[in-house]
């Protein structure tokens, strides 16, 4: 196989735990975002458009709708004989007899040197699968060879009364790291990591062999990065200074969904030099009745709206029936609202059925009592294949999973802070 420049590696087997109900059945890269999309596909889009075309993307948890999605990378021109997307799944290894799960992030990567040796590559670049922004890998790979580096770390500024969030890239004038800080309580600079690499992998590969006899769960922040700093490797901050967002908890999800709709969106969709694409199926056009009322709203294809929409972020054939009112809210996939429905702030996975009359998001903002540190901010959330009857009110904070009843709410009232979970122990 001819040499190739740079391939990419995505790591996209993350539970995403801290968006609590959403990623019960599927990894965190594979929630729906922005309508029609998924999360995985700002990368693989990121990747197509910067012109790297060999793209393995690593799997772990819950990975059967993922793999569904990409498939075999039609929609991102990733279709290829030679490179193309690669679904890379932990597996048995020749002789040893049995699997083994990845169990950090650069073992993910040393898992599959085999693949990678396989491509040649000068250079490989590591990207998380659940982030929503847009970057041309393409000028970090000039950055990279300019510099001659073993290593080339995408960095973001964020407030220094945030950095202590981060991991921090302390560097010299020339943006030369020389320290690498774990969330540090005294941070000496506000250049976060934004977990993009690239590596020179003749480096890379070597530091990957020789931390694993160390660190069985070798982490990029935690050991590779150190161990190459500590070994004096040549390691860059890349400065990016656009929109770039981890969508890793309740709020960041719905906040992010609901900066695509502001009059002047902070992260724009509709450039055409830099197209997002996604596995949208066949979907019909989306229909908007004469009894309905739409204002600054996403509404995918296949919707059928008759009730009123705003503030609002509709998945593909989501239905709105007349009367119902949709308020600052995120709806998925083939969602019902019946009609007379009422919801407000709150987060609808698919395949979900909300019954006449439901009032869902109102009452006092009270901490779920269940999961106090992922759902706080006020927003409800339903897991996806859930049906809610006719008739109940539902508070804020709240959660609901499965096919509830009537006789699941007492008094029709689920108060907030209060979780329904039927059919599953913890979630």
């Amino acid at each position: 196989m001819s040499k190739n420049e740079m391939i990419a590696l995505i790591l996209a087997g993350g539970q995403g735990s801290r968006l609590g109900v959403l990623t019960n059945k599927i990894a965190k890269p594979a929630v729906a975002f922005g309508g029609m999309y998924r999360i995985i596909d700002f990368p693989l889009s990121n990747c197509i458009n910067s012109g790297v075309y060999n793209v393995g993307v690593l799997t772990q948890y819950q990975p059967l709708r993922l793999n569904r999605h990409i498939g075999i990378g039609i929609p991102w021109d990733l279709d290829r004989k030679n490179g193309g997307v690669t679904i890379l799944a932990p597996h048995v290894k020749g002789g040893e007899g049995s699997g083994e799960w990845f169990m950090g992030t650069a073992n993910a990567i040393y898992q599959n040197i085999e693949y990678i040796d396989s491509n040649d590559p000068e250079y490989v670049l590591v990207l998380s699968g659940d982030h929503i922004y847009k970057m041309d890998y393409s000028k970090m790979l000039d950055f990279h060879k300019k510099k001659n580096c073993s290593a080339t770390i995408a960095v973001l500024e964020v407030p220094i009364e945030e950095a202590s969030r981060f991991g921090i890239m302390n560097t010299e004038d020339d943006d030369r790291i020389y320290e690498f800080e774990e969330k540090p309580a005294n941070p000496k600079s506000n250049l976060a990591s934004m977990g993009i690499y690239i590596f020179t992998w003749s480096k890379l590969r070597a530091a990957l062999i020789k931390d694993n006899k160390i660190h069985p769960d070798s982490d990029f922040g935690m050991h590779i990065i150190p161990k190459m700093l500590n070994d004096k490797e040549t390691i860059y901050a890349w400065r990016f200074k656009d929109y770039w967002k981890d969508v890793g908890t309740i709020e960041s999800y719905w906040q992010a969904n609901m900066e695509l709709i502001k009059t002047l969106p902070s992260f724009n969709l509709y450039e055409d030099f830099w197209k997002i694409y996604t596995n949208t199926g066949n979907q019909p056009p989306q229909y908007i009745a004469s009894t309905a009322v739409v204002k600054k709203s996403i509404i995918s294809d296949g919707c059928e709206v008759y009730g009123n929409v705003h503030g609002s972020v509709l998945s593909p054939d989501v239905i709105i029936e007349e009367g119902a009112e949709v308020k600052d809210s995120i709806i998925m996939y083939s969602t019902v609202i019946k009609r007379g429905a009422f919801i407000d702030r709150c987060i609808i996975d698919e395949h979900c059925v909300i019954g006449e009359n439901v009032k869902m998001g109102v009452g006092e903002n009270i901490i779920n009592e269940n999961k106090p540190k992922i759902y706080n901010t006020g927003i409800t959330v339903v897991g996806e294949h859930t049906d809610i009857p006719d008739n109940v009110t539902i508070g804020k904070n709240c959660v609901v999973y499965g096919k509830t009843t009537s006789a699941d709410y007492k008094d029709s009232v689920l108060e907030s802070g209060k979780s329904i979970i039927i059919g599953e122990e913890d979630i």
